[in-house]
Order: structure tokens, then sequence, then C-alpha cells
């Protein structure tokens, strides 16, 4: 399993200042000195942390050190005054992997996962244009890993008719229930990954992710990558950043 560090919650707080500290550069070399494998961003049009800047100035950090750049985001999300647009961001960063999440402006964070709809020719064709400008890119879906209290099976041929790479499972309840001592979300999460690894298509998770939920991901097997940021930055606030990450490396890695 790959462990991908979301720089947002750094720029969120880079932004409260107005000014360039911290560092988003500096705490992404540390990351890499450290040992993970890749840095994602998942920039809002209102820039209210990741900027249309900080996309293309951490891809190419990325590819001068030798990691993955990931570029989360919705695809629909046009360009306006301050937001270049995530086809121009695609363009401009040529991420290793673009995560496509179906947030809108509004919310706080990233909730709900695609579903089969009226989007789904015009989805299609951004993904063919994705792969147009950025031929190397891996393209996934966010998607729920439940509907209607049933595994989310479906969901796996929807993103083979849509022609994307793999999918990113949003674990926001499967950590809720962890949190909790909640063990039973385990079986239908297992077998959404078990069936999706017998396609072509790779399995990545992300969203509510931590230290103390992650172990029982690491025991379901079958997950490419997490992509993991709040959670670093506040065990950070007890811990420190150095000592966060490499705690989150030794656990994904099985060094502990």
């Amino acid at each position: 399993m790959k462990f991908s560090l979301n720089l947002n919650k750094i720029a969120l707080l880079r932004n409260a200042r107005g000014d360039n500290y911290p560092n988003l550069d500096d705490y992404a070399n540390i990351a890499i000195d450290l040992g993970v494998d890749g840095l994602t961003l998942h920039p809002r049009p209102d820039h209210r942390h990741a900027t249309s800047s900080d996309v293309i100035s951490i891809a190419k950090l990325c590819k001068d050190r030798g990691v993955e750049f990931n570029l989360e985001g919705n695809p629909f999300s046009e360009k306006s005054d301050v937001f270049l647009g995530f086809k121009n961001l695609v363009l401009e960063s040529k991420p290793d992997q673009i995560t496509l999440v179906p947030d809108l402006p509004n919310q706080i964070t990233s909730d709900h996962g695609w579903e089969s709809g009226d989007h789904d020719q015009a989805l299609k064709a951004l993904i063919s244009d994705f792969k147009n400008i950025s031929p190397t890119s891996k393209i996934s879906l966010f998607v729920d890993h439940i509907k209607n209290g049933e595994p989310n099976l479906s969901i796996v041929e929807y993103a083979k008719l849509i022609d994307v790479d793999g999918i990113e499972i949003h674990t926001g309840a499967f950590s809720k229930c962890i949190d909790k001592g909640d063990l039973s979300i385990i079986e239908s999460l297992s077998r959404l990954i078990t069936i999706t690894n017998t396609t072509n298509l790779f399995v990545n998770a992300g969203h509510d992710l931590n230290l103390r939920n992650l172990p029982e991901l690491i025991k379901i097997g079958g997950i490419n990558e997490v992509s993991i940021g709040h959670a670093v930055i506040i065990e950070s606030l007890k811990n420190g950043f150095t000592d966060t990450i490499k705690s989150y490396i030794n656990l994904i890695k099985g060094k502990l």
C-alpha cells in the first residue's frame, strides 16, 4: 500500500494569514525526505486552501523528486477569476493520478461519491479529454462503498463504463464505524475491494483515515494507495509533523 500525503490543510493554515508561512514546498520536501510515496492536492474554485499555483508548483516538485502527484477535484469546475479550471490544471500539471470527486463549490469537504446520472456522457467526454492532454495520468472515481445498506458493487461497472482506471473509496463511513469500535462495516468494504480487484481497475481509499482506524483497512488488504491529510495535521499538533509522518509510513509499510 502506498501513502499519498494531502497538503490541503497546510495550505489552509498558510492562507489564514495571507502570507507564505507555512511554506507548502518546505513541508512537501520534508514529507518526501521521510518516505511518502506521493502528494495530493484538492483545489476548490474559491482557493480556500490549495490554489491553482500550488497545483503547478507541487506537481513540478513531485516530478523533480520522483514521487507521484495526485490531483483531486470536480472535473466540471470551470475557470474563474482566481481558479484556472480543473481541465486547465490537468493540462498544466500533468499529474500522475487524477481523482475525480463530485463535490459542490460550497461543500466543506467531500461527502459523497459518484453515481450514474444525467452527467454520464459529459463526464465520459471529460475523461477522454484528460487522457488526451495527459496520457500518462491514471484516472479514478471517488465512490461510496455502501448503497442502501449493501456493498455498492454497481459502481465497478459504472467505473468501467465511463473508462477510468480505478476507484477511490470514500472511507468516511468506514472510519466513523471503526472509531466507535463497530467492525460490522468491514464485510461490505472488503467485498467491494475484492470484486474491484478482479477487474483491471485499481483501488485507492481516502477520507477520515487516521492512525486508529487505518490498521483495520490494512488488514482488509487489496488497497493500492491511501490519501490522508486532515488527520496528519491534527496528529502533528500533538506529536510533531516529522514523527507523525514516520508513524503513518511505519504503519502502512508494516514496520511497526
